[in-house]
């Protein structure tokens, strides 16, 4: 049998993971205590690997009894039986000490289940409801690190989950187009006059040298308008968030939640042109930035605006 893995050496890895790997959401766990920080490593670490079991090239059948050998061997983590993967000592510790439901990780995993099983979406009720298995229960996890006590706020921290995750489709619609994948809802596709292989096409093409003549620009361009619209009501519907976690998580939450719009304000910025080269996303420096004006309590009370 492997040797125990200790809980400080189980933080020790997922310290590591967060930060080689997180990106966006590394920045908001610089501004929590150690404590808070080291929970949500550990819940990032998880949560990473059952994205990669979804995400990683293979057979759609090994990828599901991938999954369904994690939520087995989470099940078995929670009741203090681990397996030689170090994740799990800080896990099952952070899960206890926050009493974060496991209800939320079982949903987070149907939501990777979803991504092998499910490759269009008819309506955004339909999207919605994967936004919040993969988005929405990181979002209520996260919570339950910051602290509240408002009955509102899970509610408000599932709503800014699945505008992250709209934020997330938006950026990435043509790589996930790619692979097989178009997430934005078919009612949606249908109204401005969008087909699925539009969402390839590279708009700086010759648009002859598609098969039909037909421009890929204009209709995307307005389908993303639409959906860049939604996705700022739904960060307006949680914002209030900010203000009812403990006042030691605001400024790391309050960071995320721009960087996450951010992202959105260079989607408007590029005139909703999501399908060319380079992906919209924000560069080390303006994040910097935004962790400063969180430290320093510069926080905008809207989303639309640093």
């Amino acid at each position: 049998m492997p040797e125990p893995v200790l809980l400080a050496d189980s933080f020790a890895h997922c310290r590591r993971t967060a930060r080689t790997a997180a990106r966006n959401f590394y920045y908001g766990f610089r501004l929590l205590p150690a404590e808070k920080r080291d929970a949500l490593c550990a819940l990032y670490t998880f949560m990473r690997g059952v994205d990669d079991i979804s995400d990683e090239p293979g057979d759609v059948a090994a990828k599901t009894r991938g999954l369904a050998q994690c939520r087995a061997q989470m099940d078995r983590a929670l009741a203090g039986e681990f397996d030689s993967d170090p994740v799990w000592p800080a896990f099952r510790e952070v899960m206890a000490r926050y009493q974060i439901p496991t209800r939320y990780l079982h949903d987070l995993i149907s939501g990777a289940e979803m991504d092998l099983t499910v490759s269009r979406y008819e309506t955004f009720d339909r999207l919605r409801e994967y936004c919040y298995r993969v988005a929405g229960t990181v979002g209520l996890c996260c919570l339950h690190v910051f602290g509240f006590s408002d009955p509102q706020a899970p509610e408000l921290a599932e709503t800014l989950g699945i505008a992250f995750q709209l934020t997330n489709i938006l950026r990435d619609l043509r790589k996930d187009y790619q692979i097989g994948r178009i997430y934005l809802p078919e009612e949606d596709l249908a109204r401005f006059q969008v087909r699925g292989d539009d969402l390839g096409r590279d708009p700086g093409n010759d648009p002859g040298d598609a098969p039909d003549n037909r421009p890929a620009g204009g209709n995307v361009v307005n389908l993303v308008r639409f959906e860049s619209q939604r996705a700022w009501q739904l960060y307006a519907e949680g914002w209030p968030l900010i203000s009812l976690v403990h006042q030691d998580s605001r400024a790391a939450l309050w960071a995320l939640a721009r960087i996450y719009s951010g992202i959105l304000e260079k989607i408007e910025i590029r005139d909703y042109n999501v399908l060319a080269a380079p992906v919209a996303r924000l560069s080390t420096t303006e994040k910097i930035w935004i962790l400063m004006q969180a430290k320093l309590g510069r926080r905008s009370s809207s989303p639309s605006k640093a």
